[in-house]
């Protein structure tokens, strides 16, 4: 049996910690499923766990790529299970941590066709613009898919629909389930509300002491891109662009950090698959991990 343990919750709720936890006990890796660390310049707004906090743990999937390239759920899927099927050749338990609903969901049911960003949108409608319905057979040409089996071929709106989800990672249908040997024990970290907002208040005070306001300007030139649109880096660009006082700024990123937060916890309330611990409750947690075996 191959043993996927996801440490799920909201922001600033403990994840890495819990994360690393299980995973020198079991032992095994922890791949990252967060739609923000995964970019390289953006370490200290996603509050990017740094090698020296993984205690020797491997994590993977963080800080992997340029925030100048597209990244979707479907993406992160398709090349998480790649990985994850390759790492289960020789191992027989992992841990899924992040906070990004949509990537787990996407990981572990798969998604049809999912919503796409304004940019891939906008590629494709320019595309067609420009060199109409051939344009988008031959993009879609040069991206490997062929058009022989496509039964819509012919129509021009059905084709952008498809080219737009092929640019956007082309996810896995839900129809491909994951191996009958996989077993998914989903863990929730969840903790009074006050309490959880003294966490990410003082995560953003540290992030700020880190470098925050500094990172933001650096990365201004490209503050029109998608993976750019999130708290931290929108309100440090109104402090910038004297919207708002440095003070104001980062009461803001307080008050949207705790918004996304609410969102993130009312998107894993519907999963009646979660078990629910506060976070400082590591019996608890490994218990009903271990409740969970192995087999031979």
């Amino acid at each position: 049996m191959k043993r996927i343990v996801v440490v799920l919750g909201p922001t600033a709720s403990g994840k890495t910690d819990a994360a690393i936890h299980l995973a020198k006990l079991l032992p095994c890796d922890v791949v990252s499923a967060d739609s923000r660390q995964v970019f390289q310049e953006m370490k200290i707004g996603t509050a990017r766990p740094s090698s020296d906090q993984w205690q020797g743990v491997q994590h993977h999937f963080l800080g992997h790529i340029s925030i100048s390239e597209t990244y979707t759920a479907g993406r992160f899927a398709q090349e998480a299970k790649r990985w994850i099927l390759d790492y289960f050749k020789t191992h027989n338990n992992l841990v899924l941590c992040g906070g990004t609903g949509l990537y787990i969901k996407a990981l572990l049911e798969g998604i049809d066709r999912q919503p796409v960003s304004d940019e891939i949108r906008l590629k494709v409608k320019l595309i067609q613009e420009e060199r109409g319905l051939e344009g988008i057979h031959q993009a879609l040409i040069g991206l490997g898919i062929p058009l022989e089996k496509e039964p819509e071929k012919d129509n021009p709106q059905r084709m952008m629909r498809f080219l737009e989800w092929v640019l956007a990672g082309k996810p896995e249908r839900p129809s491909k389930p994951l191996p009958s040997n996989w077993t998914v024990i989903k863990i929730g970290l969840d903790l009074p509300r006050e309490r959880l907002y003294e966490r990410i208040n003082l995560r953003v005070d540290k992030m700020v002491a880190d470098g925050l306001f500094n990172e933001a300007e650096s990365l201004l030139p490209y503050r029109n891109l998608n993976a750019l649109q999130t708290v931290g880096y929108q309100e440090v660009f109104d402090f910038i662009d004297g919207k708002l006082t440095r003070e104001q700024a980062i009461e803001k990123i307080k008050q949207h950090t705790r918004n996304y937060a609410k969102r993130q916890l009312t998107w894993f309330r519907k999963d009646s698959e979660i078990q629910w611990f506060n976070p400082d409750n590591q019996d608890g947690i490994w218990a009903a991990v271990c409740a969970v075996s192995q087999g031979a």
